[in-house]
Formats: structure tokens, C-alpha cells, sequence
């Protein structure tokens, strides 16, 4: 058994929306915060929830369901990159709708927020209109959003066009961070008020989840997740007050929250919200039906964040500061480095071997090595050694023959105009690819990368960036050491 009950969320997740749409003229705006498509943290955290939950419950609802994809016209003019896909937001607006289109989700407009007449903007909104895509454009505010009479009038959200939709739910996302989805939201409902329909707005974020203690495993590994941010986990004091209950938000929707329940008074008459904590549809935390298991893979999350921090710090990629808010997260957890069993595995390895060794915890608890060989580089080691060990296959018993593994080398060094030819992961893997054909062995072997998903590695060395990337598109969650000698 799962310790996350997958099933069991999309269906409460699906209904609890719906219901809220009932609360409404059966017009909800719902806010859509973090990663829609791939959510590997919440994949890690939860064990059993699937990366694509939010997705499959949109499709629970498929026939009720309009999307909006917010852009920051400032993101597009600076041509903003989404990190973890090395993509400008423009693009990545391409993609989403691309990835909805292939899932049947229907996407009705981009909207372009803050938007002043920036060139690559207009640009970008003529890229659309030639691919026949609806686009609307909001404006900057002044005095958004707390001076609450101007945001109400001809000279607030009435400058914005109004964006027209045509089904019971609308669901609001975008690109990154600082896109303008809750704006977006509260502009439709003030147009949408005018016109006589009573829409409501709502916000579905997985982290943080309401009804967890403040200091639950789950919170600790979101707080790791956004160390570099200035966002913390809080009680919700409206919540408190209100209600007499205690339910834990984020800074932000709390610091926010008098404007918006003004905002809500102004429109409705009355705020429908007492509480930030009321604006949520959340429903996490009922299907987590294994609480051991979870707090084992928070632990585990915690202290791969430190140690990617770690790493990163000393490449001057974030501050010392977030290196010490992990630390402190860590010890809230009562934790340390010496409970990621790979970490002490590959650095006794590599004293006992004196060369750069990974280790990798498959999901049994064995523990399996790769080390850096005249021949393959400790990633190509790693990945052969785990998929025999999982297929029972003699460790010395050779998958690729030296007819395939000969030209890749040639080419590394006499074409590409590499140093040494050791073979790295992502040349292993073609090498087994072609194998395959000829080798019955080998073809059985490269069925068990997918079990690979989901794993724990420590690099005793630096990866080279290349090696790490490929690796973690195994599915492998890795880490490394900072020394740059061992490499």
C-alpha cells in the first residue's frame, strides 16, 4: 500500500471543486499555484502521488473545465527563462497549451498581464494571433491592490479586457512565479459582476496544506523546497479568529487577505471568504494514509535539498544564507546527512577504492555502485550495475560488446575532441539501446530502468552537469559532494 492514496485524491480533489462552483453563479475562478504538469516534490514527498494528479483531475472534469495561461508582459520583455527547463516563458506558455491540447483540456485565451506596449511583447501577442489564439490584455494598476476604490473603477480593473469564457470552471495558471494569475482571477469577477453573474474565485495550491500541523514533516520539506524564497509557513489568524480552529497558509495569502476580503466586500456586497484558509480547495491531507512513510521521504527530501544547496552554494549559485535556513530545517526535523544512507555508502567507497564512486539505495535498501573505470565514467558503471543487480544478471557478465562500445570511443575522442573516452551515462544508454538488438540479455536489462525511478545517489565527485541531468531523467534523485578534487 501507497502511502499517498492517488485514487482516492483525484475524486475528493474533483468534488470539492465542483462543490465550490455550486457556491457561485456556476462560474469559479480557480487559481492554479506551483507545477501543473510535472510535481516531482509532491512525487517525493507523498509517496504514491503521481506527478500528473493535477492534471488527471482537470480530466475528471474535462467537459467543465476552460484554461487561461497568465504571462507577465515584463517576464517576456526580459526574456525571463523557467529554470528548470532552460525555456523563456513565451515558450513555455507554447508548451502548456501544446501539452493541454494533447490531454483534450481546452485552453481559451493567454493573457498578457501588466501589459505596455513592451516590443517583444506585441511580438509575442502577433505570435498567438497567427496561431489563431485568443489574447487579451490587462494593464498596470496603480495603487493595486490596496487602493481597493481605484482597483474597482473604469481606471482599475475596467482598463483590462475582459476575458470571455464560456464553461463552469476556469482555471488560471502560468508559467512561473509574479505572472498575475490572482489578479487575473479578481479582474474577471469584478467584470463578470458588472455583467450580472456572480463568479467566485478560489485557490488551489498543493503546499502548504491547511489542515497538517504547522511543523508537520510535509511542511518542513516545502519550507526546504522554497528556502530561497522569503515565503514561510504561519497559523492563519483569520482562520483563528473566525472559526477557533488552527489551519496553517503562507505569508503571503495572509498578509494579503484584508485587501482581498475588502475586494470581496466591494463586489458581492459581503466577502464569501473569512479566512485565506477559506479561499483553498485543498484536499491533501485526507488521503494520506501512511504517516511513517511520508515523514521517512520528507526526511529524505530535507536533506537532498541541503545538499544541492550545498553544491550550489559553492558554485555561487545561491546565498550562504539559504544553506543555513536548511540547516536549521534539518535540525527542526532531527535529522542530519548520515541518514541518506547513499551519502556515507559512496564516500567509504571512495576511500576503499581511491577513485570517484556513486552510490545508489534502490527501493529494497540494497545499495549498488558505480566507480570511474579506464573504461566507463561512475555514472555508465552505476546505471550497468543496477539494472543487473535488479534483473539478476552476473555483475561480470558483459551486456555490450566491444564492436559498439569501440566506435563510441573513437568518436568521443577523435570527432568530439574529448581528453580520455570513458564512456558516461548517456553514451551507455545508446550503447545498450543497440545491444538490444543482438543481445537478448541486454534488451531484458534495459526493462528495469524504470525501477531507477524514485531511487536515492550520492556522487563521491562534482557531476559534470551534463551526467547529472541525465540522471535525474532516470528518475534518480542524486546528489554530490563539493570537492572538486575527487572528480
Amino acid at each position: 500500500m501507497e502511502a499517498f492514496n492517488n485514487e482516492l485524491y483525484l475524486k475528493k480533489q474533483s468534488d470539492n471543486i465542483l462543490k465550490r462552483i455550486k457556491m457561485f453563479d456556476n462560474k469559479l475562478y480557480l487559481e492554479f499555484g506551483g507545477k501543473i504538469f510535472d510535481d516531482y516534490h509532491a512525487m517525493r514527498v507523498l509517496p504514491g502521488f503521481k506527478i500528473d494528479s493535477k492534471v488527471q483531475m482537470l480530466l475528471e472534469m474535462r467537459n467543465r473545465v476552460e484554461i487561461i495561461i497568465v504571462v507577465n508582459a515584463k517576464d517576456i520583455e526580459s526574456g525571463k527563462v523557467r529554470a528548470d527547463m532552460g525555456i523563456t516563458y513565451e515558450n513555455e506558455v507554447i508548451r502548456m497549451m501544446s501539452a493541454f491540447k494533447d490531454m483534450k483540456l481546452f485552453v481559451g485565451s493567454v493573457v498578457i498581464t501588466q501589459f505596455n506596449n513592451e516590443p517583444n511583447a506585441v511580438a509575442f501577442i502577433k505570435r498567438l494571433e497567427t496561431m489563431k489564439v485568443k489574447t487579451y490584455k490587462h494593464y498596470v494598476i496603480s495603487g493595486y491592490p490596496s487602493n481597493v476604490s481605484k482597483v474597482l473603477s473604469d481606471e482599475g480593473f475596467g482598463m483590462n479586457e475582459f476575458v470571455k469564457t464560456t464553461r463552469p470552471l476556469v482555471v488560471v495558471t502560468a508559467p512561473g512565479p509574479g505572472s498575475g494569475k490572482m489578479s487575473t482571477c479578481l479582474s474577471q469577477i469584478y467584470h463578470e459582476n458588472l455583467n450580472g453573474v456572480k463568479a467566485g474565485y478560489a485557490k488551489y495550491e498543493t503546499f502548504p496544506i491547511w489542515n497538517l500541523p504547522l511543523k508537520h514533516p510535509v511542511h518542513l520539506a516545502y519550507e526546504a523546497a522554497t528556502a530561497d524564497l522569503k515565503d514561510v509557513n504561519m497559523i492563519d489568524p483569520y482562520h483563528l479568529a473566525a472559526y477557533g480552529e488552527t489551519t496553517v497558509n503562507y505569508n503571503r495569502d495572509v498578509e494579503i487577505f484584508p485587501v482581498l476580503r475588502e475586494l470581496f466586500d466591494h463586489i458581492y456586497g459581503e466577502s464569501p471568504y473569512k479566512s485565506p484558509t477559506d479561499m483553498g480547495v485543498n484536499m491533501i491531507a485526507y488521503c494520506i494514509e501512511n504517516e511513517e512513510e511520508v515523514s521517512k521521504a520528507c526526511e529524505q527530501e530535507i536533506i537532498r535539498r541541503y545538499l544541492i544547496a550545498l553544491a550550489d552554494s559553492k558554485l555561487g549559485k545561491v546565498k550562504e544564507n539559504v544553506v543555513i535556513k536548511l540547516e536549521h530545517i534539518m535540525s527542526q526535523m532531527g535529522t542530519s546527512v548520515d541518514h541518506r544512507p547513499c551519502v556515507e555508502a559512496a564516500r567509504v567507497k571512495m576511500e576503499e577504492k581511491k577513485c570517484p564512486v556513486i552510490a545508489l539505495s534502490l527501493k529494497d535498501g540494497s545499495i549498488v555502485y558505480g566507480k570511474t573505470t579506464n573504461l566507463l565514467e561512475a555514472s555508465a558503471a552505476l546505471i550497468l550495475n543496477a539494472i543487473k543487480h535488479l534483473a539478476n544478471i552476473r555483475k561480470d557478465f558483459p551486456l555490450i560488446p566491444a564492436n559498439v562500445i569501440e566506435p563510441i570511443k573513437a568518436i568521443k575522442v577523435n570527432a568530439l575532441g574529448n581528453r580520455n573516452p570513458r564512456l558516461v551515462v548517456n553514451d551507455i544508454l545508446i550503447a545498450l539501446a543497440i545491444s538490444a538488438g543482438s543481445n537478448p540479455l541486454a534488451s531484458e536489462a534495459l526493462k528495469y530502468l524504470d525501477q531507477l525511478k524514485g531511487t536515492d545517489a550520492h556522487a563521491s565527485y562534482f557531476l559534470p552537469v551534463d551526467v547529472e541531468i541525465t540522471l535525474k531523467k532516470l528518475g534518480i534523485n542524486i546528489t554530490k559532494e563539493t570537492n572538486f578534487d575527487n572528480e
